[in-house]
């Protein structure tokens, strides 16, 4: 699992298993990604840590 927010995590989502974009990534990101989870100011890393792990 990768989780990004940026257009300099798009090669890292596109070569993990599971690619998570935050909810305020950039449209790019969000895009790849299998799953959107919520932003970093409302513990988007934490859910999809719990949802995937």
């Amino acid at each position: 699992m990768c989780i990004g927010d940026h257009n300099n995590d798009l090669a890292m989502i596109e070569f993990a298993a599971v690619g998570v974009a935050m909810g305020n990534a950039e449209q790019g990101v969000k895009d790849i990604a299998q799953f959107i989870t919520a932003t970093n100011e409302q513990d988007g890393v934490a859910i999809a840590i719990n949802k995937f792990l």
